[in-house]
């Protein structure tokens, strides 16, 4: 009798150790899962405030890296259609709420910036098509180096720039990509720029043509320009 019941106290003291221990033990695992997240999300705010600064203008010339013409490889349409036939119109008033402009103003302003006669761009792993109402033209690039652009509001930029090495008369010899980024990552959209003189490219601050994917529709292209 007595053996049973030591062998029953055993277990019960076995069992209220097991009870004291596993809040303990799910109280420290809170705490380390706590301590995770926080650290990651830490990390994750860093880069994400970094990133944005980047796409301001903001970064040391350090930063830079040279980049392939695989980062903007794939198929884009022009977005200057879509300021045409009013799709773009949230974007214009989402950024008259935030802006020093009207709706009316900034359409204007980027009316100038968009415009181009290329609506549709396919970039390969060294190959440039251009497409337009009359046709295509394609020329074969090399990267020729990037330029640094200094903006009377203190801010800069990164041209991409990449020579033609081979390809139809009409391609131009010189393109220049900015798409806000500054090292080696795939291009979500960019601006671009082209023509014979690479120096004179350069001088070019007004018009922009800008490409998005070409998968995208209106409504998609609307919510990713709102998202910045």
């Amino acid at each position: 009798m007595q053996s049973r019941f030591g062998r029953l106290a055993g277990a019960c003291a076995l069992i209220a150790s097991f009870l004291v221990a596993a809040p303990i033990q799910a109280q420290e695992a809170k705490d380390n899962s706590a301590k995770h997240d926080h650290s990651h999300k830490h990390s994750h705010d860093h880069s994400s405030d970094a990133e944005r600064q980047i796409y301001k203008g903001y970064f040391e010339d350090s930063q830079i890296q040279p980049r392939q013409l695989t980062d903007w490889q794939g198929e884009w349409q022009s977005v200057y259609p879509y300021l045409q036939d009013g799709t773009l119109d949230p974007v214009m008033a989402h950024k008259a709420e935030h802006g020093s402009k009207s709706a009316e103003e900034y359409k204007a302003y980027y009316e100038t910036g968009y415009r181009t006669d290329v609506d549709r761009i396919v970039i390969g792993a060294d190959s440039v098509t251009f497409q337009t109402e009359a046709g295509a033209f394609e020329g074969q690039y090399i990267a020729d180096g990037f330029e640094i652009l200094n903006y009377e509001k203190g801010n800069r930029g990164v041209r991409f720039i990449f020579r033609k090495t081979a390809g139809d008369d009409s391609a131009p010899t010189f393109i220049q990509f900015s798409d806000h980024r500054i090292a080696p990552s795939k291009s979500d959209h960019y601006h671009l720029y082209w023509g014979e003189d690479r120096q004179e490219i350069l001088k070019e601050l007004t018009n922009w043509p800008t490409y998005y994917p070409a998968a995208l529709n209106g409504d998609e292209i609307v919510h990713e320009m709102t998202a910045h």
